[in-house]
């Protein structure tokens, strides 16, 4: 399930006056609210409850990943992809930090009456382009229309299945204290190319989204670390400081971070600064984050460095004793501050 649940998080107000909000979708502490008190019991079971980025499913001698995701950009073409895209490169992106190499999706459109076909179209080429470019298949799917005003334009959901080796295992419990944490690159392309496309303003610099298939460096890292490898995840919606206290609560381990250590791409940081924002909640959809052995950072962060997505991997940070389920930045004026959960909607619509 791409969002996590935080059950010390309670949703505000007696039930019966309780109405969604845009933030129950941000990724952030609204949103695992939302999934700890009303969704998670209503379907509660062994694997739902891991609450990962895909399903991993025993069927006979043969392990399967199964993950779905649902994409309502807006605006749905931004400098550097398109829903289209986007959509693809997710799926495949949450099949592939669950150790799986991707092999099919399946796609549902939800279209708004009187769209032109011309954009429909530009849409599915990306779709199957990005598939193609990524040696998946498109097997499946569904089409609705809805009345105009029903919906915004078009709305994209995706699954995949993936097949994961035997020898892959992967999930917060492996986590131990002094465990390096590694950021694949630059952090909050995403979100503000989107951002920049909805808002049109300009910066001083092009930013452009950095949506991109993940299954080869993930495979890569997967090779190069070995038992070494402890948790992978895509920081999408609530950035870097969503995954790293997922991280930390389902560890029950704190993790340390040094904020000047993470990379960040000088118009994405001029423009959090001129927004407010904190570049650790801005959202990517080409990024990974992945907790590794000691003794395993140095053959996996040579091996991310040498692919083109992970060319500006860094360590950030490690895992400590200290402040179980809670994250600590140090500045770059030394001191430390704690990187909560975000409570509100950063931007609606990132993915």
């Amino acid at each position: 399930m791409k969002d996590r649940a935080d059950s010390s998080r309670q949703l505000p107000g007696p039930p019966e006056e309780r109405r969604i909000q845009l933030s129950h979708g941000s990724g952030g502490g609204m949103s695992h609210a939302l999934i700890s008190e009303l969704i998670l019991p209503a379907f509660d079971n062994p694997e739902l409850r891991r609450l990962a980025d895909a399903a991993c499913l025993n069927l006979g001698d043969t392990r399967l990943a199964f993950t779905t995701d649902a994409y309502v950009v807006d605006p749905l073409f931004f400098p550097g992809g398109d829903i289209g895209t986007l959509a693809v490169n997710g799926t495949i992106n949450d099949l592939a930090v669950s150790g799986a190499t991707p092999l099919w999706l399946s796609a549902s459109l939800i279209i708004e009456e009187g769209l032109p076909f011309s954009i429909l179209s530009a849409v599915l080429a990306s779709m199957q382009k990005a598939a193609q470019y990524a040696g998946v298949q498109i097997v499946a799917g569904d089409t609705k229309v809805v009345p105009r005003g029903k919906a915004d334009k078009v709305f994209v959901i995706t699954s995949g299945i993936g097949r994961i080796e035997r020898s892959i295992q992967l999930g917060p419990e492996r986590m131990t204290v002094g465990d390096k944490i590694i950021v694949s690159g630059t952090v909050g392309d995403h979100g503000i190319a989107v951002l920049v496309a909805r808002e049109a303003f300009s910066l001083s610099g092009a930013v452009e989204s950095d949506t991109a298939p993940l299954h080869e460096l993930a495979a890569g890292i997967l090779r190069d670390g070995g038992t070494g490898i402890r948790i992978m995840r895509d920081p999408t919606r609530g950035g870097l400081a969503s995954t790293l206290n997922e991280f930390a609560l389902s560890a029950h381990k704190g993790i340390r971070i040094e904020e000047t250590a993470v990379p960040v791409r000088p118009a994405v940081r001029a423009a959090c600064d001129l927004l407010g924002f904190d570049p650790l909640n801005v959202a990517n959809e080409g990024k990974l984050v992945v907790v590794v052995a000691p003794e395993a950072v140095e053959s996996i962060l040579d091996g991310m460095r040498r692919h083109p997505l992970g060319a500006e991997a860094a360590i950030i940070g490690e895992v400590t004793p200290d402040r179980p389920g809670t994250v600590t930045a140090r500045t770059a004026l030394g001191a430390w501050r704690l990187v909560d959960l975000p409570m509100g909607e950063l931007l609606p619509r990132i993915c």
